[in-house]
């Protein structure tokens, strides 16, 4: 059976929300921690505002620093979770989810090929968290108080969900990669 990982930049405070705005620094360690998503997994899960945002962006990635992970995420099957969309023609290999997350997941993971990893997307992991569909989450905690009102990872109402530390290593710009699964 396939594995659902997330991977998130996430502050202090548990912001998840434009890690552009907050993140400081990008290390060696923090590159080859995503960089093992890209030989791990083959198939990748999206909400509709981390769509929305890449669609534009990552289809006219051709060279330079990004262009590996441009080619992964642009010739991997991607599968958007969205209640508002109506199309995501605009992004190669896209596939529409208007369905239930459940048993689209299910279908995914009980398929062939290697794991399925969430691409930012801070609601959907939340809500695969609580349906006990991730199967590990990868927090990449930045020393920063991002604050500003921005989104958090979890909100202050979220039912109590126990994790288990699988492992965590601070890198050399001060970034904790923390791996969590969750208890079951």
């Amino acid at each position: 059976m396939r594995k659902v990982v997330s991977g998130l930049f996430i502050s202090l405070d548990g912001v998840a929300q434009a890690p552009n705005e907050w993140q400081f620094a990008f290390d060696e360690e923090m590159g080859a921690a995503l960089a093992d998503t890209l030989e791990t997994a083959d198939t990748i899960l999206l909400g509709r505002v981390t769509f929305t945002e890449w669609a534009g962006y990552w289809p006219t990635v051709t060279s330079g620093e990004d262009a590996g992970f441009a080619k992964w995420i642009n010739e991997s099957p991607k599968y958007v979770f969205s209640s508002t969309l109506d199309s995501v023609d605009d992004w190669a290999n896209s596939t529409l989810v208007k369905g239930d997350l459940v048993a689209t997941v299910d279908e995914l993971r009980s398929g062939e090929g290697k794991d399925i990893t969430v691409a930012g997307s801070p609601t959907l992991v939340r809500s695969l968290l609580e349906r006990d569909l991730l199967d590990e989450l990868v927090l990449l905690i930045h020393p920063v108080v991002a604050g500003e009102g921005r989104k958090k990872l979890f909100t202050d109402d979220a039912a109590m969900k126990k994790l288990e530390l699988v492992s965590a290593r601070p890198t050399s710009s001060g970034v904790i990669i923390a791996t969590y699964r969750p208890a079951r």
